[in-house]
């Protein structure tokens, strides 16, 4: 009986230094995560050619999105790539359609 409370407790004290280490592993990816970036450009299917400007966390923003400057992001806006109609970057950018 004692061999198997003793076998019990060592699993349980692993399963804790587990879950501390996973723990670990997340608080340091969220601290070293880079910033979100505060403009988005989403690129169309041909992977060329950029369909929508977003804002930086526009939950719309589709898979192909990439991260821009202000300059990017503006230049793009007035050069003619639609403003999403979610987030607004045209406003944001004070760029008005």
């Amino acid at each position: 009986m004692l061999r198997s409370l003793e076998r019990d407790l060592w699993r349980t004290r692993r399963w804790i230094e587990e879950a501390e280490r996973r723990e670990d592993e997340r608080t340091r990816g969220e601290r070293e995560r880079p910033p979100a970036p505060e403009w988005l450009i989403e690129i169309g299917l041909g992977g060329r050619a950029p369909v929508y400007g977003h804002v930086g966390e526009c939950h719309v923003a589709g898979k192909r999105s990439r991260g821009v400057d202000r300059g990017q992001a503006l230049r793009a806006v007035t050069e003619g790539v639609p403003a999403c109609t979610h987030c607004r970057p045209d406003t944001g950018l004070g760029v008005l359609k």
